[in-house]
């Protein structure tokens, strides 16, 4: 047999916004299953993976191209693009946004992007804010977003001057993206990136609807709903499934598209979590979907601290030191409330986490990690602390629990300093501001009241009191590159 005839390709089916109809998914696994295929992912951005052969390939592509099925090859030029409608009515209840606000701007898009982008709710927490490179963030004005631009390859984020209008967002990208694609060396993995350039740039191009913002974003406090099982809302249920090995059997989504049609349910829901999520599932019809999930054995509850974390796609080094952690972190009993894991084995792949575990770039034999953390361990925070670097596989547990600890100290610390709404209070005194110091490079952030552990500068030394030899843990920048910004408004961005 000739290697091309074994040869493996991955292929990628974009699934805009995370929505796929019932009656396509059909058609796509009916074509796999006659090719081959047993089994299916869904990756970080809502998209759909499988593995073929050079001969099963040949027979896909043919089927992909009369049932109109776009899809990509052993390649990744065309991001799919992330929403939050999979959240809606689930876990939020958004004042203006709706599916059909959703549905207009992705039939808009009449060209395939060719960077991240984001439709965010801004009221609810399931689905990345600031995982893209265009992220729009549904405001408090009805039909109008905040743009945050993160520019390819950097942590550099711009916020566009002002709100834009619903309408507008697919030509507005489509401008923005051919600026940015057609001058990398301006706005690709630049250390300094002049964003009211590209600003003054694109509003050049075309004249585009806007009006400022009232007021600015305010992300919502992060907790991961729990989106597996059947799960009540309204007067119906949605059932959410998770594979733990990331692997949906094409027999399985079969049936599933079975019952939907059965039941009149038009559409699946992808997550960034790598699951599915069904929704509209009728109190009657809820015998149905669980025989489904034991023909299959399909587990359903898993236990949170499972399903608060983040791989690369098609990766199985993240996969298997996950499972490792899982493992420590259940023999520990170890809480992780409120807290989600990234494992970066690329380190400049945009997972999102509140603790990030990196994978240096090996130079030795052995594996060695670093440990980073969000300000505030929020996740869409896009502020990262250093808490610990070049550490040992061995040591990768006993670090992340000590993280642990230390967020619930501070939860701690936090919850006493609150005041007792119980009883009412007339004191007026101004609220005291705290300042932290922010690389201008890379973004890092030192924070008086944390210290730097890897660099074992205890918890508040002050930043006037750092040694002259201290440089930043991410990019070695020294002091006098760090400026002085108020922590209390880092949480807007």
């Amino acid at each position: 047999m000739e290697n091309s005839e074994i040869k493996n390709h991955q292929i990628k089916v974009n699934l805009p916004g995370g929505i796929i109809s019932v009656g396509d998914l059909s058609v796509m696994l009916d074509i796999l299953e006659k090719a081959g295929i047993e089994n299916i992912r869904f990756g970080t951005r809502q998209q759909l993976y499988f593995t073929a052969t050079s001969a099963q390939l040949e027979d896909i592509e043919h089927g992909f191209l009369i049932s109109d099925t776009d899809f990509e090859t052993d390649a990744d030029r065309h991001p799919n693009i992330v929403s939050s409608y999979v959240a809606e009515d689930l876990f939020n209840n958004s004042n203006w946004l709706r599916e059909g606000v959703y549905k207009d701007i992705l039939d808009n898009f009449n060209y395939s992007p060719g960077l991240k982008i984001n439709l965010i709710d801004d009221s609810q927490t399931l689905i990345p804010f600031f995982s893209g490179n265009l992220n729009f963030i549904s405001s408090d004005i009805g039909s109008y977003w905040h743009l945050y631009i993160r520019f390819p390859k950097t942590n550099i984020i711009y916020y566009w001057s002002s709100l834009v209008y619903s309408e507008d967002i697919p030509a507005l990208t489509e401008a923005i993206e051919s600026i940015i694609l057609t001058r990398r060396d301006l706005y690709f993995d630049q250390p300094e990136i002049e964003g009211q350039q590209l600003e003054t740039m694109v509003k050049a191009t075309s004249s585009f609807v806007s009006q400022p913002a009232s007021t600015p974003l305010k992300l919502p406090d992060f907790q991961l709903p729990y989106y597996e099982g059947f799960n009540k809302y309204n007067e119906k249920y949605w059932l959410g499934i998770y594979r733990r090995n990331e692997l949906f059997p094409l027999v399985f989504l079969k049936d599933l598209c079975d019952i939907c049609s059965r039941t009149r349910i038009a559409q699946l829901y992808t997550t960034p979590w790598k699951s599915i999520i069904i929704k509209g599932v009728a109190p009657a019809d809820r015998k149905l979907w669980n025989t489904a999930l034991d023909k299959n054995r399909i587990n359903v509850r898993h236990a949170s601290n499972e399903l608060n974390w983040q791989t690369e796609d098609l990766c199985e080094e993240g996969i298997k030191l996950k499972h490792e952690l899982i493992k420590g972190f259940n023999a520990a009993d170890l809480r992780t409330f409120k807290l989600c894991f990234a494992i970066k084995i690329n380190p400049k792949s945009g997972l999102f986490g509140s603790v990030i575990i990196r994978k240096q770039t090996p130079e030795a034999g052995d594996d060695r990690f670093d440990l980073l953390h969000t300000l505030n361990f929020n996740p869409n925070s896009k502020h990262y602390l250093s808490y610990a670097t070049g550490i040992s596989r061995a040591a990768l547990l006993p670090g992340l629990t000590e993280l642990c600890e230390a967020y619930y100290q501070q939860q701690t610390l936090v919850a006493g300093k609150q005041e007792d709404h119980y009883y009412e209070t007339s004191s007026q005194a101004e609220p005291e501001l705290t300042y932290v110091y922010q690389c201008r490079h890379c973004l890092s952030i030192y924070d008086e009241a944390w210290g730097e552990e890897s660099l074992s500068i205890p918890a508040g030394t002050p930043f006037s009191a750092l040694p002259e030899n201290y440089c930043c843990p991410l990019c070695e920048s020294g002091p006098g590159e760090f400026n002085s910004i108020i922590k209390e408004t880092l949480n807007t961005l």
